[in-house]
């Protein structure tokens, strides 16, 4: 499947400012990037660099007034098996090195809180995708999701006693069940085709039966049509853009996902 996902953000900065971007697709195992177009106003220099965790961060310095990207991309991405039941755990000593970080408690993610309710939930299921499975499905039939409540990052132990949350909080919660099981689990930051409404979006990745699955609280089956941004250990790790100077709100932000053919 073809997708053309774009990005346009505007914002007025009080004062000329440093500022990182994570709006840049890559290939890798999901998805190949077969074209995409970075551009900046006014034009200015943008340096890019890549993190810990794979992702294409742009460094630049935004100058004061009226500041804005757009991002473009056309990018082929693998079907995924959404009918995956027997993914088993794999131990804590298998797991390759660099998978290890998505175990630990992170800043939004509790793990070495929510043990007790975790295994309330997976009681009876075998442990690896049938147990994140079933975290997924209560978060979906316990938790509200509300897309368009306050954006500020909560942890996984206000998603819970809040009982509802944006999509990012909802993540953080299954993310932070599945770890506290030692289930590593990623925050994933991308788009999806044909999100109501439409807007950057966010889910988990579960690592089980030796790579990575994906889960998405917010919707009854995850589904096809997802082109990924970045990747973290909880919203910390994935900010679309930081500012290191005064706040700054978006005046303007636009997503879009549209499906095409090569030959457009």
């Amino acid at each position: 499947m073809w997708l053309r996902v774009t990005t346009e953000l505007e914002m007025n900065l009080q004062v000329a400012s440093p500022m990182l971007l994570l709006l840049r697709p890559h290939s890798d195992a999901h998805q190949w990037v077969a074209s995409d177009r970075y551009r900046v106003t006014p034009d200015i220099h943008v340096a890019e660099y890549t993190d810990r965790h794979g992702n294409l961060c742009q460094r630049l310095m935004a100058p004061a007034g009226p500041f804005a990207v757009h991002v473009s991309a056309d990018v082929r991405i693998r079907p995924e098996d959404i009918d995956v039941t027997d993914a088993p755990f794999v131990p804590v000593e298998q797991l390759p090195d660099e998978v290890l970080v998505y175990l630990l408690p992170s800043r939004f993610c509790e793990a070495d809180r929510l043990g007790a309710r975790a295994w309330e939930i997976v009681d009876g299921r075998r442990p690896g995708h049938e147990q994140v499975t079933a975290i997924s499905r209560w978060i979906h039939e316990h938790i509200r999701y509300c897309p368009e409540t306050d954006p500020a990052p909560i942890s996984a132990s206000e998603v819970l006693n809040r009982g509802s949350g944006v999509c990012r909080d909802l993540a953080h919660l299954g993310m932070a069940l599945c770890r506290s099981l030692s289930i590593p689990a990623r925050l994933t930051v991308g788009y999806v085709h044909g999100l109501e409404p439409m807007d950057l979006h966010a889910w988990f990745e579960a690592w089980v039966g030796g790579r990575w699955h994906t889960f998405d609280p917010t919707q009854a089956q995850p589904g096809n049509g997802r082109v990924r941004l970045a990747y973290g250990r909880d919203a910390a790790d994935v900010p679309l853009y930081h500012l290191f100077g005064p706040p700054a709100i978006p005046t303007r932000m636009e997503v879009s996902v549209e499906p095409l053919t090569p030959a457009d």
